[in-house]
């Protein structure tokens, strides 16, 4: 990923804040027909003493070939999309003085780099199901929970998925936040995605003020 110095963010707090409030990411693999992408919903587990260690976990149709290709093709990269606004020129004061502005996207992703491991055994696709359901559905009025549904049923879905490891050996996070444009400009568009009524400009926006400028 191209990065200027100016949008790299490397703390890991904030990059491992992002996958778990954005958690359903591209899996990328390069296996044996060629990149290949799944897009999937994903637990990160950190460590209690190393709290830069992470572990992603999922599961895949058994019927998907990318699991069984793990095997002599374990290297993967999990991008992790937050945010995104598109910045019109006409957001930035300086657009009207000198006219010396072009459109823009500004957006806040991370990659995670690793090596994927099949756990194709019942315990750990049971339990890693039951935690993302209880994440998930933690807003709804009646949560719905695997005991829900007959025993039988859910041990059959259960089955037909397999579940996959991932150990994180590089973070790479870029949040092009306008950090290169001058600060008029800068607290223009930001101010003009917060007034706006979706969620995600206007966390763009907040994002974007709270950002430390390049220069």
């Amino acid at each position: 990923m191209y990065m200027p110095a100016h949008f790299e963010e490397n703390r890991p707090e904030v990059l491992h804040r992002l996958i778990a409030e954005q958690p359903f990411g591209a899996l990328i693999t390069n296996g044996p027909t060629g990149l290949d992408a799944n897009h999937l919903p994903f637990e990160a587990q950190t460590d209690a003493m190393d709290s830069s260690h992470l572990v992603l976990r999922a599961h895949v149709a058994r019927a998907n070939p990318v699991w069984q290709e793990a095997a002599t093709h374990p290297e993967a990269l999990v991008i992790f999309q937050g945010p995104t606004a598109y910045i019109s020129p006409t957001w930035y004061p300086s657009k009207h003085e000198t006219h010396k502005q072009v459109p823009t996207y500004n957006y806040m992703v991370v990659h995670a780099h690793g090596r994927m491991v099949v756990r194709d055994d019942e315990s750990f696709v049971r339990g890693l199901v039951a935690r993302l359901t209880r994440k998930m559905e933690a807003g709804e009025p009646v949560p719905w929970k695997m005991s829900d549904a007959p025993a039988d049923y859910i041990a059959q879905m259960l089955g037909a998925i397999v579940g996959i490891e991932i150990e994180v050996t590089r973070l790479v996070g870029k949040w092009k936040l306008g950090q290169n444009k001058a600060a008029e400009d800068r607290r223009g568009a930001a101010q003009t995605l917060l007034a706006r009524d979706s969620d995600q400009q206007k966390a763009v926006g907040q994002a974007m003020l709270d950002a430390p400028p390049a220069f």
